[in-house]
């Protein structure tokens, strides 16, 4: 079993991030991984603070927001392991994580990526994610399977193929994203790991979920506050992944779908919930795919 990289990004939560270093300290053995933190958008030096909690953790700062993806990408620019780990850095782990996501890669030739049984930290006996659906790409939806149910050792020993990772805990291995390529970084929000996941599909890997490891997850069960961020990049992106995924009759199909039933939900649902401010940018979000190529990395939103 080779090295494995594991890589978090911070954005002005280092408390949070001193957290998730000193569960990794505690769990994992520091033979096993090398840390990459990256600092996304940092207003100061949080250095001293993270190397204090994890000694010889790789700091890595950006003075620009990149988002998810771009944030991610530029920890594995500086990432030597055979595995690469993305945790989100709101998680906390558990011993043995590292040898059974290795595990499913080494024992599976065709694994591109594989994602751990995640557990809600604040509820730690009610699943947050046990594998996905695949997706319906005439709706852009699928199920969170076993989503809010309670973990009573059901998935320990299972180990099987999935429609998606979850981007809060996946491992794949660097040599293939030497090969297939980094996320897209034009997402920023929402979506770009089951782009990614697309991306390793089409190179002929497939996805897995295994419950012999599995993590903690600070996110709340109630999330899901509407923000102007929120509801213009999940708008824009719910679009951006049927283009960049599909091809150009489902795209057509989609659209149809989109324009006079899902969206136009949205914002009446906006509308009787009192938060009409947010109604523009459902439209921003369609406009912004209607003006720009699916590959353009220009954002349409002001951070």
């Amino acid at each position: 079993m080779g090295i494995t990289s594991i890589i978090t990004v911070n954005f002005n939560q280092p408390a949070v991030t001193v957290e998730l270093l000193k569960s990794i300290r505690q769990h994992i053995d520091s033979e096993q991984v090398e840390v990459v933190v990256v600092d996304n958008g940092c207003r100061e030096d949080h250095s001293d603070l993270f190397i204090d909690a994890y000694p010889g953790v790789i700091y890595v700062s950006s003075v620009k927001n990149l988002g998810f993806a771009g944030g991610n990408n530029l920890g594995v620019k500086h990432a030597t392991g055979d595995y690469l780990l993305f945790l989100n850095n709101d998680t906390e782990v558990t011993s043995g994580l590292i040898t059974n996501l290795t595990s499913v890669l080494e024992t599976n030739p065709n694994a591109g990526m594989v994602s751990p049984l995640i557990l809600y930290y604040d509820q730690p006996d009610i699943i947050q994610y046990a594998g996905f659906t695949k997706m319906n790409y005439l709706t852009c939806r699928n199920r969170n399977i076993a989503h809010l149910d309670v973990d009573s050792g059901q998935f320990d020993k299972i180990t099987t193929e999935t429609g998606y990772c979850h981007g809060a805990a996946m491992m794949c291995r660097k040599a293939d994203v030497q090969s297939i390529g980094m996320m897209a970084e034009n997402y920023f929000l929402y979506y770009e790991e089951l782009d990614w996941c697309e991306q390793f599909i089409r190179a002929g890997k497939s996805i897995y979920f295994t419950g012999t490891a599995k993590i903690y997850h600070k996110e709340s069960i109630s999330v899901g506050k509407e923000s102007v961020i929120k509801t213009y990049f999940m708008t824009r992106n719910r679009l951006l992944f049927i283009r960049r995924n599909t091809g150009v009759i489902n795209t057509m199909i989609f659209c149809i779908y989109y324009l006079s039933v899902a969206c136009p939900r949205q914002v009446l649902k906006y509308i009787f919930n009192q938060r009409k401010d947010l109604v523009k940018w459902v439209f921003k979000g369609i406009i912004w795919n209607i003006s720009h190529d699916k590959n353009s990395l220009d954002l349409g939103f002001k951070l």
